[in-house]
């Protein structure tokens, strides 16, 4: 007909679309990636400790005769055994004290916008980055670890919790609708995550820069106030990471009083506990039960992550030699002294003698020294000076029972510091002392399952009383996928080492069993730190609530059958059971 006008769509214009479409899309992700606006810089001074990398004129540290676990904190560096001086063991009234002032403090920061929330967030991201090599050396310096283990295991994965925060944090506690169900069809029915109010956190000494960062930022970025309790053996740290920190509070005009820190021992720990709305514990099985025996008192919530036995599981389709250099930094990374990280690789007979041969090659090469004095350093020291006693009682027991020591296995003499040799530890069975109790230290335990099983594995894998992270690798992805769906963990790796799921700060961290509970990360973290509020309201505001006279007091009698016919209109499997309650409804 005349006027009409035809519109044909071909592909061309359907692939312009979806590549425009595909564009805007890539565009929203990169520009907040590049682009981020001007960001306040922070001046943090550094003393000679805390920046030189070899110290001069510095006495000797003597643990076993020095060490008494009251008094002082004396603090060392365990790779040169470098006295650093010492640091105050506060008491029970001195860390309530510091827990009031942070009260205080979060009464003003609890009103904050996210807007200054996820400025702080930035000013603390560039802070890293612009003092990377003082966080660097600090750490190295209170852990004994190396510059890559630092930069990987204490900066890296801080930096991708802030930026995560920063572009996702606030989606992940704003106020969320729900639906209202039938009876409330009138009403908005919502959850607000309201900040608790003071975050405790009780950290261990493995990585303590990001032990400490890790709760802070997020309680900073909930809305919270956090008091720090530093171990014993890596308080040192804590006083350039109390200059960072107040210099990044005071860039965005937050109190300085958010964040307090002790150092101190059971005591002060304890004292923690009973004082704040909320505990964060990072440590050991045995402690983490004082701590809820603690906090039952009180009634205080609980986050315990509380380490881990992890299974790296390597099936016969596997190439040893290219996962040899994977296998070496999953378990020799910070010394082993992980709560994520491989304890236990079970390996299947076919390829169990490959296995253990191409891992020690790339052992036998890593190189052992004090990590800041030497350019090239593979392992650093251990930082608890006991542990090394508990790695000499565990492969004692494991020689004696039948595994074999492939490389390492003591204590390296030829340095003064807290060293113990990369070790490799082939046949380990079930009824060995190492296979059930964590290890935390660079030993590489290699179990061989028999017959080349998944099942074999999985039984494995699944014995331990830990259930905080793992692993499994096939040639086919999708076998490695199926075994990690049975295995017994909070948190699994396809083909990958199991600390990748960090990198991956959008998901929850923490694992169950004697691996504890509660979660790091992801929305499922921050809104752990928050109390979850539910409101209902009505749609519009004239709407008041009334009483059906059925059901009103004095009783008419009527109110059973009214219920009746309600239930089953509303609620019935059918059309007829529904119109039955319609009628019982009306005649009532």
């Amino acid at each position: 007909m005349a006027g009409e006008m035809s519109v044909s769509v071909t592909p061309y214009d359907i692939a312009m679309t979806v590549g425009v479409l595909g564009m805007i899309y890539v565009l929203r992700k990169l520009v907040p990636f590049f682009w981020q606006g001007s960001t306040p810089s922070v001046k943090v001074l550094a003393d000679e400790e805390e920046s030189a990398k070899v110290l001069t004129g510095k006495r000797k540290f003597d643990y076993k005769k020095e060490w008494t676990g009251k008094g002082p904190i004396p603090c060392w560096d365990p790779a040169t055994l470098d006295f650093l001086g010492t640091m105050p063991a506060l008491g029970a009234s001195e860390t309530k004290a510091k827990v009031e002032k942070a009260r205080a403090a979060q009464k003003i920061w609890k009103n904050s916008s996210f807007e200054t929330r996820v400025k702080l967030m930035r000013v603390v991201r560039k802070a890293i980055l612009d003092y990377t090599d003082n966080i660097t050396t600090v750490a190295c310096r209170d852990s004994g670890k190396t510059p890559t283990d630092a930069m990987v295991g204490e900066i890296t994965v801080t930096l991708e919790k802030l930026r995560w925060m920063e572009l996702e944090g606030e989606a992940a506690l704003k106020t969320e609708y729900r639906s209202s169900g039938l009876l409330n069809m009138h009403k908005t029915s919502r959850v607000e995550y309201v900040p608790v109010g003071v975050v405790g956190a009780v950290v261990p000494w493995n990585y303590p820069f990001h032990q400490c960062m890790n709760p802070i930022v997020s309680a900073l970025f909930t809305g919270n106030a956090c008091v720090i309790k530093a171990s014993e053996f890596a308080s040192w740290s804590t006083k350039y990471w109390t200059k960072l920190i107040q210099a990044c509070l005071d860039a965005v005009g937050a109190p300085r009083d958010l964040v307090q820190w002790v150092t101190g021992y059971g005591d002060a720990g304890q004292a923690l506990v009973e004082a704040s709305d909320l505990i964060i514990f990072v440590g050991s099985v045995g402690v983490g039960r004082k701590v809820m025996e603690g906090a039952s008192k009180t009634l205080t919530p609980v986050i315990l992550e509380l380490g881990g036995k992890d299974p790296f599981i390597v099936c016969e389709d596997v190439d040893p030699k290219g996962l040899a250099q994977l296998v070496a930094r999953g378990c020799f990374q910070n010394m082993g002294q992980n709560c994520a990280g491989p304890e236990r690789f079970l390996v299947y007979e076919s390829v169990f003698d490959r296995f253990c041969d191409e891992v020690v090659k790339v052992v036998k090469q890593m190189k052992q020294a004090p990590p800041l004095s030497h350019a090239k350093v593979d392992c650093g020291a251990c930082v608890h000076p006991p542990s090394l006693d508990h790695y000499d009682r565990l492969l004692a027991d494991a020689v004696a029972k039948g595994a074999k020591v492939l490389v390492g296995g003591t204590r390296n003499k030829d340095l003064e510091g807290y060293f113990f040799l990369p070790t490799v530890l082939a046949g380990v069975t079930e009824d060995m002392l190492i296979a059930t109790e964590e290890v935390f230290g660079p030993i590489l335990c290699v179990f061989k399952v028999k017959g080349d099983s998944d099942d074999e594995a999985v039984r494995i894998a699944n014995s331990s009383s830990f259930a905080l992270s793992s692993c499994a690798h096939s040639k086919s992805q999708a076998r490695a996928a199926a075994i990690c769906a049975r295995l017994e963990s909070g948190m699994s790796s396809v083909n990958d080492v199991e600390g990748t799921t960090y990198l991956s700060q959008s998901l929850p961290f923490g694992g169950y069993k004697d691996s504890g509970f509660g979660r790091f990360a992801g929305p499922e973290g921050l809104r752990g730190l928050c109390h979850q509020r539910s409101i209902v309201e009505n749609r519009f505001s004239w709407l008041q609530p009334a009483i059906p006279r059925q059901i009103a007091y004095p009783s008419n009698g009527s109110g059973p059958k009214f219920a009746t016919g309600l239930n089953k209109m509303m609620y019935g499997t059918s059309l007829m059971e529904r119109a039955q309650g319609l009628y019982t409804l009306i005649t009532a």
